[in-house]
């Protein structure tokens, strides 16, 4: 049960364990069918983000973050190679509490400052890829002797309740993955960790900034074509996982900058009409896709004025980025409080 989570995370930290599954996780493709179900049945369309990181997924975003276009993995890994001791000097030693981890690369310098001043430090992933998380977890057993992991296989509210157990901690979440939330997402997500986050904690936030055009959208139109391969991967997926027949040769992926939404947005646009069959918990469903329409990569947000009209996904594929990385500490100044809103600051001029 749901309520017996906070319990079940605490033995397995007692237990030295280094993975323990979050409540509804064990049911990923039942999940998975009912959301694409429910997604490919609005209007307009959409997917939802938590289902790009399968194994194969998670293994491209991986090589995303390689390739010489995607500027923002190694901007934001430079700034925490620079800062992170200092980042410690403000916190003092904390428990290391990460959301949407995945492989944990550029949080090792973290882990390094940390562990230089504590004789064990406690780091939690959490992220939905439960390859990720044991490839990470062994990885860090190797490099940090005084690190003891233990992860969560789930999504970011899942993991929000054990966070009161684990203070004195910090948040962490790097990315710019905020950028995939809209306006009432934003808003919830900061009030879900509010209600949890114990005053006096911190919340160390990784965003990007408006740059050039032309860099933004190479960083998404990576030459080597690992972005595309990326969000074909989700219909790929669904081919897989639910019988659907797909033709991926069909899919376009598109990525552009939106002035108007001042973000990058990605799109999967369909060349040929298609009749997508999925099993799926109403018997028979069927959607059809026109040509000429687009799947729209929108982190949740239904998208708008896509070319070719109507078929439209919002997935999260680290697109919502905004130019050149920085770095803001987030305090919950009265986090006892649900409805109030962390204050962010600038962490570094």
């Amino acid at each position: 049960m749901a309520t017996d989570f906070p319990a079940r995370f605490r033995e397995a930290v007692g237990s030295g364990a280094t993975l323990v599954e979050a409540p509804g996780t064990s049911e990923s493709e039942l999940a998975f069918a009912r959301s694409v179900t429910a997604g490919l049945s609005d209007d307009p369309k959409w997917l939802h983000c938590r289902f790009l990181y399968d194994a194969e997924g998670s293994r491209l975003f991986e090589e995303i973050t390689q390739q010489p276009e995607y500027y923002p993995t190694r901007t934001e890994a430079a700034i925490l190679a620079e800062y992170s001791v200092a980042i410690r000097e403000i916190t003092g030693p904390r428990t290391l509490v990460e959301l949407g981890s995945g492989y944990s690369v550029k949080t090792e310098h973290l882990l390094a400052a940390y562990s230089e001043s504590a004789e064990r430090v406690l780091y939690v992933p959490v992220d939905v890829s439960d390859t990720a998380l044991r490839e990470a977890s062994k990885a860090i057993a190797e490099s940090f002797a005084d690190v003891q992991v233990t992860g969560i296989n789930g999504t970011y509210g899942s993991a929000l309740p054990v966070l009161r157990q684990l203070s004195p901690q910090m948040v962490i979440f790097l990315g710019s993955t905020i950028g995939n939330f809209n306006e009432a997402e934003t808003t919830a997500f900061w009030r879900n960790v509010a209600g949890h986050l114990p005053a006096g904690d911190f919340f160390l936030l990784g965003v990007d900034l408006e740059k050039d055009v032309d860099v933004l959208e190479a960083a998404y139109n990576d030459a080597a074509g690992v972005t595309a391969r990326f969000t074909k991967n989700y219909f790929a997926r669904i081919n897989r996982e639910l019988g659907a027949n797909i033709d991926l040769d069909a899919i376009e992926h598109v990525a552009m900058w939106s002035p108007e939404r001042r973000r990058m947005e990605i799109l999967a646009r369909f060349h040929m009409a298609q009749t997508i069959y999925i099993r799926a918990p109403r018997p028979g469903l069927r959607d059809k896709g026109r040509g000429g329409d687009s799947a729209r990569d929108q982190s949740q947000v239904p998208a708008t004025g896509a070319q070719g009209g109507a078929f439209r996904f919002r997935l999260r594929c680290e697109a919502n980025l905004h130019g050149s990385e920085g770095l803001v500490r987030a305090h919950p100044a009265r986090a006892a409080r649900r409805r109030r809103h962390p204050a962010l600051s600038p962490a570094f001029p």
